[in-house]
């Protein structure tokens, strides 16, 4: 069977968030050292920043998709994080000053760290999107960034940061390469099933 890329680009569109929903149910919790940062990237010509959040083990927390880098766009990006997630005790970023007075007004008693060489974490997270930027497939629309990023970030952590490719042993990286799989297969059979 053969499928064109415009076919792939249609599921995602059709699929993609009923997706997330089933995957975001079922991943494990954050842990308490977030690392934020932020990369610009070029959609139809324009230039957008997109704000990115991992946590200690590289699980990528959010992404959000905003037109500037300044503190409202901080603001937003750090209220989006703190709906669905505990409040951290350690946020790690860039010099950024965009960051300091949002966090220190929205997370009082966490601990900033700012500092360009402990950012790494989230750097090494960019890596996916600067590779599917630079590919023949260029992103074309704002909202289609948001959604395939989204999607993207939550796949990887379930197929390759909970696997643990490098920490762990070859037996325990089998037995949650399955379970990846079983919540793959979980939420692939609940979007047939409707």
């Amino acid at each position: 069977m053969e499928v064109s890329h415009e076919t792939i680009r249609a599921w995602c569109i059709k699929f993609g968030k009923r997706f997330l929903d089933i995957i975001k149910k079922k991943q494990r919790k954050v842990k308490d050292k977030w690392h934020l940062d932020e990369m610009s990237i070029k959609i139809n010509g324009k230039y957008f920043i997109l704000w990115r959040a991992v946590d200690e083990d590289g699980y990528e927390i959010d992404v959000f998709l905003q037109t500037r880098r300044n503190k409202k766009s901080a603001i937003r990006f750090l209220s989006r994080l703190l709906q669905s997630n505990p409040v951290p005790r350690v946020i790690v970023t860039d010099k950024l000053k965009s960051y300091t007075k949002p966090i220190k007004e929205m997370c009082p008693k966490t601990e900033h760290r700012r500092h360009k060489g402990l950012n790494n974490r989230v750097e090494n997270a960019h890596q996916p999107t600067r590779r599917k930027e630079k590919c023949l497939i260029k992103f074309k629309s704002p909202s289609g960034v948001q959604q395939t990023l989204s999607l993207m970030g939550k796949i990887r952590n379930i197929f390759s940061v909970d696997v643990g490719r490098y920490i762990n042993s070859s037996s325990k990286q089998k037995e949650m390469f399955f379970e990846a799989k079983s919540i793959w297969d979980h939420a692939a059979q609940s979007i047939a099933a409707t």
